[in-house]
């Protein structure tokens, strides 16, 4: 669609929100080659009268250079003059724009107008993007009908996608703890600084401002998350935080285990994810908070169970590797919460947070001295390989089994998980912006 038609639809989209009526216009776009039938049963799914005329409005900003007019010739031809009169009056070009001729009444065969270039697609679409899984289309010219092949249907009709075309996304935090003090007791973690670098790479290539911080105390993890909670986030559609340190089993009431500071005290991970919820972080409401945690959930080892051989492709690691676990916790003082007023033991609903776990709760977590972890080696992966095509929930499903595979000298497993409180399907940009921002 041509810019200036854009910007009259995006001029007036609170009236088109308000007063359209989309049902009448559905079989009108679909017989115009506008909308094709999964786009139109999509928009249908999306809700109530008022987000059906959101999607639509938006959907109809990345079709071709006839979307407009033809669009306008649908309103005239259901009776919704007054929409079509204000958008042909809605900007100084707008005046000269003239509704397409009527198709004939032989009604040839239809062809859907080619789509515009991805990253107008992306720009334009926002949190109302197709259903997944997807391929993103290119620019090369729209195929006869016969020989379009559209998107797999799933049961999803009505799952919409978060905005992520902010430039930058959002701000990354990596916390990587390696050098433990003396009186904590805990060993130094040999190769998390390969952990620390391959996830600072991979979230500047998804267009994310990184900050990583090295070696902090339990204070100090908590003054990093409360700083990263001030930011003010309006500009941005997603905030991500990444902890590699050791960590142990807690009581919990949303999030289990925690994280341990250099100084051998640990923080909560349902503390980590209060600092960022809807509540403490007002610019943060309603977009995705993306929680990563390298650590063990606990210090029992899992051993496994036999499978046929045809289930699985085993990949015995190295004699070099080493766990993150600490015993389970039973000081109330490391888990004291009265301490911060950002830290509340209570939070609202988490709407909005993933909070992604290298290991089952209560298990170890296995990491190459000379490679990193077992997760976050196969996370940045699966990140390179399939962002361009799956949401984030498919990528962890696809980490969770590879990592499954592994052996840690031949014996011991280990079983990512999630705690997933997101509402709709997250797709990463993976277009490199003009400039990649570190702090």
């Amino acid at each position: 669609m041509d810019e200036r038609h854009k910007k009259i639809l995006q001029r007036n989209r609170t009236n088109l929100v308000r007063d359209l009526d989309p049902s009448d216009l559905y079989d009108f776009l679909l017989e115009k080659g506008v909308f094709t039938q999964d786009m139109i049963e999509e928009i249908k799914g999306s809700g109530t009268r008022r987000d059906q005329a959101r999607q639509l409005v938006r959907d109809l900003e990345t079709r071709g250079s006839r979307a407009f007019p033809l669009f306008l010739q649908c309103l005239q031809e259901t009776g919704q003059h007054r929409l079509a009169e204000l958008l042909q009056t809605g900007g100084p070009t707008a005046a000269h724009l003239q509704p397409a001729p009527p198709t004939e009444a032989a009604r040839p065969v239809l062809q859907p107008l080619p789509v515009s270039s991805p990253m107008d697609a992306d720009k334009q679409r926002n949190d109302y993007g197709p259903i997944c899984p997807i391929q993103k289309p290119n620019n090369t010219p729209t195929p006869e009908r016969g020989d379009i092949k559209l998107p797999p249907r799933t049961r999803h009709d009505s799952i919409q996608n978060y905005k992520m075309d902010a430039s930058p996304c959002g701000h990354c935090l990596i916390i990587n703890n390696v050098e433990f003090e003396h009186e904590s007791d805990l060993k130094n973690r040999i190769g998390s600084n390969i952990d620390c670098d391959k996830l600072e790479r991979r979230f500047k290539a998804l267009n994310f401002i990184v900050e990583v911080k090295q070696n902090l105390k339990q204070r100090q993890i908590k003054l990093a998350l409360s700083a990263l909670s001030k930011k003010d986030h309006s500009l941005y559609d997603c905030c991500v935080v990444i902890m590699l340190s050791h960590g142990t089993e807690v009581s919990h009431s949303r999030f289990p285990g925690a994280v341990y500071g250099v100084d051998g005290q640990c923080v909560p991970v349902q503390q980590v994810t209060n600092y960022l919820n809807g509540q403490h972080c007002p610019s943060l409401q309603s977009k995705p908070k993306l929680f990563f945690i390298q650590a063990c959930g606990g210090d029992e080892r899992d051993m496994g169970f036999e499978v046929s051989p045809d289930e699985v492709e085993p990949s015995i690691r190295g004699a070099d590797d080493q766990t993150d676990a600490i015993p389970t916790s039973s000081s109330s003082d490391s888990l004291s919460m009265s301490d911060e007023m950002d830290a509340r033991a209570s939070l609202p609903t988490p709407s909005d947070i993933l909070v992604s776990y290298s290991t089952f709760p209560g298990y170890v977590s296995w990491r190459d001295t000379h490679s990193g972890s077992w997760y976050v080696e196969t996370l940045d992966r699966i990140l390179e390989k399939n962002a361009e095509t799956d949401d984030l929930v498919t990528m962890l499903m696809m980490v969770n089994n590879e990592v499954s595979q592994n052996s840690a000298k031949g014996l011991y497993k280990q079983m990512p998980g999630s705690f997933n409180f997101l509402r709709k399907l997250l797709y990463f940009q993976t277009q490199s912006s003009p400039k990649q921002i570190s702090g």
